[in-house]
């Protein structure tokens, strides 16, 4: 297959490239300046020129306590790029597969949010990405919804993680965040896996298996780091939310049901194997 990779400078733009190029796809992974999302002619003109067979937005402002200040800026690649994405795939007849977030959801819940639970985001970034779904879904495109997103050369907690625990002995942080870390190769794989069995468009949930939370997740990385050096950092002291403010409100609790994605035949594997892979390959 031809993929268009949308916002192909970002970690999981280069995660499909390594990936799709190791199962002997064409990957066309473009980012500013060569494809503006915001631009709609632009969107039109490489699809035009591409002709891919399948395309993937994953290009998004997501800048989470930012957004909270340029609300429209969010707004116009969030919703309006993700808008020109889908409808020129719809007028072009190429399935697109949109990548979404675990912050449409406002983490009220006591249980893994599944596909069809209500969507109530808290802050601006969430609030884009939702207004996005919804344009996205008015084409009949599918949806990917992740969360927590680490892979090589970042930016990603782990690479915030392994430069501040070469700097401090002690590190302060959020235990009361509970999620589930994704790989980006883990999800490239499964992205293209979708592509090549051509699924009906819908919306999915995909991230590693295993719930967590950031302060054991932090720990869990300076433990893989300490495998391949020697580092300042000690002791992680986890702390609340209330202790740690920010701009943005987040999800207490973002953890995503997968049992549809699997029942696909596509089965998140436990995100312990991908931290342990990008430690690896930053320290080495």
């Amino acid at each position: 297959m031809k993929i268009l990779v949308t916002g192909g400078r970002g970690q999981l733009g280069r995660a499909m490239v390594r990936r799709g190029t190791e199962r002997r796809h064409v990957i066309a992974a473009l980012d500013l300046p060569e494809l503006d999302i915001c631009d709609r002619a632009a969107v039109d003109q490489q699809i035009a020129a591409l002709r891919p067979t399948f395309v993937v937005n994953a290009a998004a402002y997501t800048a989470v306590d930012k957004a909270e200040a340029e609300r429209e800026r969010a707004f116009a690649v969030n919703e309006g790029g993700a808008r020109n994405v889908a409808h020129a795939c719809r007028d072009a007849g190429v399935p697109l597969v949109h990548i979404s977030t675990d912050y449409v959801f406002d983490g009220s819940a006591a249980r893994p949010y599944r596909e069809d639970d209500p969507i109530a985001p808290l802050g601006v970034y969430g609030a884009s990405k939702a207004a996005g779904e919804r344009a996205v879904i008015e084409t009949g495109a599918s949806i990917i919804r992740t969360s927590w997103l680490f892979g090589q050369g970042g930016p990603s907690f782990v690479h915030t993680m392994l430069r501040l625990a070469a700097e401090r002995p002690v590190l302060r942080i959020v235990g009361d965040q509970h999620g589930c870390p994704t790989w980006t190769d883990d999800l490239a794989d499964a992205i293209i896996a979708l592509a090549e069995r051509r699924t009906e468009p819908c919306v999915l949930h995909f991230c590693n298996a295993g719930e967590t939370n950031v302060a054991r997740l932090r720990d869990r990385d300076r433990r893989e780091a300490r495998k391949h050096k020697q580092l300042a950092c000690d002791r992680i002291d986890a702390i609340t939310t209330a202790e740690y403010p920010t701009p943005a409100k987040r999800p207490a609790y973002s953890v995503l049901a997968t049992e549809r994605i699997a029942a696909l035949g596509i089965v998140p594997p436990p995100w312990q194997r991908g931290l342990a892979e990008v430690v690896m390959q930053e320290l080495s």
